[in-house]
């Protein structure tokens, strides 16, 4: 399944992020995909907001994980961007973050080929005139069910 957004502005950003929170309350694995500056980090910003978390979410660029505990779920917040080889992600011993209960959303998952899960949804976003195109694609079954409540959610 396949659905496409045009969202314009951070708060419109913010906002999506928040109505996905919902449909990963579970966990599963969300590849974020788009250049430099589309609004991948404010996404998951928006979707940690909508799950309760109340503090500082910032761009795990120099860390390359930054975790976030919320109740029964993990959530884990990858940038692989400076990656230079995916097996430096066996070194960090990054399989063990996939685990039941965990949400591991990874931007620059390309990466980590090789290494890390299939994901469950693909998120890509794009230039759009003064906004963004936002398109979520399904992968598993999971993921499928996780699109339809969302589209459920945004009525």
């Amino acid at each position: 399944m396949l659905v496409e957004k045009e969202l314009y502005g951070e708060a419109a950003m913010e906002s999506f992020g928040e109505q996905l929170a919902t449909t990963f309350k579970s966990g599963g694995v969300v590849h974020l995909e788009g250049n430099l500056g589309m609004g991948k980090t404010t996404l998951v910003r928006g979707l940690l907001r909508g799950m309760g978390y109340i503090g500082p979410v910032k761009s795990p660029t120099y860390t390359i994980v930054e975790p976030y505990e919320l109740g029964d779920l993990d959530v884990f917040h990858f940038d692989l961007y400076r990656i230079g080889d995916s097996e430096e992600l066996e070194y960090m011993g990054i399989r063990d973050y996939f685990k039941d209960g965990a949400l591991c959303l990874i931007e620059w998952a390309e990466m980590g080929k090789g290494v890390l899960p299939e994901p469950d949804v693909v998120i890509h976003l794009d230039l759009l005139r003064q906004g963004r195109k936002v398109v979520v694609e399904s992968k598993t079954a999971l993921g499928e069910k996780s699109i339809i409540e969302a589209l459920k959610l945004a009525g």
